[in-house]
């Protein structure tokens, strides 16, 4: 692995002249540190002029200029969030329609009464200042637990947005649909329910949940081109998932699991199969502990456009999944080992580039290397 400082926008305009080589190992990446010494840095979304806005879990959002590496800090954060064990500032995204609407949606932990829920909202930046903060949805999660809050976004193609929320460490909650514990939703923008999501009218079920059954989805994806929903999740010790996630389907947790008990080596539940229940794309055994998801959609990395990619927190690399044509994981690779680091999150650039955070404060930028 080689570590360059380079353009980033000079680079997505020579690489399409250099024959690309098969990534067979880190020494087949360039990568180039962008960004040290941050907090965790949860959540990232490139702006228009290619710059970066980076939540971080202590309740901070940076501003970085990628060719400068200038760090900014943008003020207007609200005071509620509470930063406890795994909770704090989570992800950031822009709108669909951010270069006519202006709006940044945020996913945080919102104190209650010393509790925290995980919540969506959404503001606009002017002047390295967050105006007109709005909380969309908080959640019906609240628990003393500092645990499992999901808290990832992705938007479909339709005038929805997507949230994963963890079962707060309480288990029965994810097959609880009176609570939202557990379950990935599915709101119009403006954080109003859609008239088809698929529980919308069922008593003691709450209309935002678009699927159940879920431990802690820490990665989500929905392919503007397929139109399919990708979500990761921690499964215990052992049994992280990747599920295609489908309205109104049950995914099992914790009445199946490919995972066991923390306190001695017996099965989560009753099995790893139930009739009505999910079953995943990829299960990881022993858990990588994954952290954040895309599908591939560039072209500077070719072989690798439609493969998953996902951030590894316990196993430290980056984990690329192969599916076939009935979206089954048929092949794994893991790469960037060497950075001996948790990533956090990883993103696509608009040029095809990766731009991965690691827990170790690091923002680095991800291309081929030209041979």
């Amino acid at each position: 692995m080689r570590f360059l400082t380079f353009n980033g926008l000079l680079l997505a305009l020579i690489m399409p002249f250099f024959v690309q080589a098969e990534i067979n190992g880190d020494n087949d990446l360039h990568v180039e540190q962008l960004a040290k010494g941050l907090s965790i840095p949860w959540g990232m979304a490139v702006l228009p002029d290619n710059s970066l806005l980076i939540t971080q879990r202590n309740n901070t959002l940076s501003h970085l200029n990628p060719d400068s590496g200038k760090i900014t800090n943008i003020m207007g954060l609200p005071e509620d969030v509470l930063v406890s064990g795994q909770g704090g500032l989570f992800d950031v995204q822009l709108s669909p329609d951010y270069a006519n609407n202006g709006w940044l949606y945020f996913s945080y932990n919102k104190e209650i009464d010393g509790q925290g829920a995980t919540t969506l909202s959404r503001a606009k930046l002017q002047d390295k200042q967050l105006v007109n903060w709005q909380d969309l949805l908080v959640t019906q999660s609240r628990t003393d637990n500092k645990v499992h809050f999901g808290g990832r976004i992705s938007f479909d193609n339709n005038g929805h947005v997507f949230l994963a929320i963890g079962d707060r460490g309480e288990r029965d909650n994810a097959q609880n649909r009176s609570n939202h514990a557990g379950s990935i939703l599915r709101l119009n923008l403006d954080g109003t329910v859609p008239d088809d999501n698929p529980f919308r009218g069922q008593a003691n079920v709450l209309p935002e949940i678009w699927s159940y059954g879920h431990r802690n989805p820490q990665g989500l994806f929905f392919n503007q081109q397929t139109g399919q929903l990708w979500a990761i999740e921690h499964g215990p010790r052992g049994g992280d998932e990747i599920n295609l996630v489908q309205a109104g389907k049950n995914y099992g947790w914790p009445v199946i699991s490919y995972g066991k008990e923390y306190w001695a080596p017996l099965q989560v539940g009753e099995g790893t199969k139930r009739k009505g229940m999910e079953q995943p794309v990829q299960m990881y055994d022993p858990s990588i502990a994954p952290s954040s998801l895309i599908q591939y959609q560039g072209t500077l990395f070719k072989e690798w456009h439609g493969k998953l990619l996902a951030g590894a927190l316990k196993l430290q690399h980056l984990n690329i999944i192969t599916l076939d044509d009935q979206n089954q994981a048929i092949d794994e690779q893991r790469l960037l080992n060497s950075l001996s680091s948790r990533i956090r999150n990883v993103i696509e650039a608009p040029h095809g580039a990766l731009i991965l955070g690691t827990d170790s404060g690091n923002v680095y930028r991800v291309t081929p290397a030209i041979n």
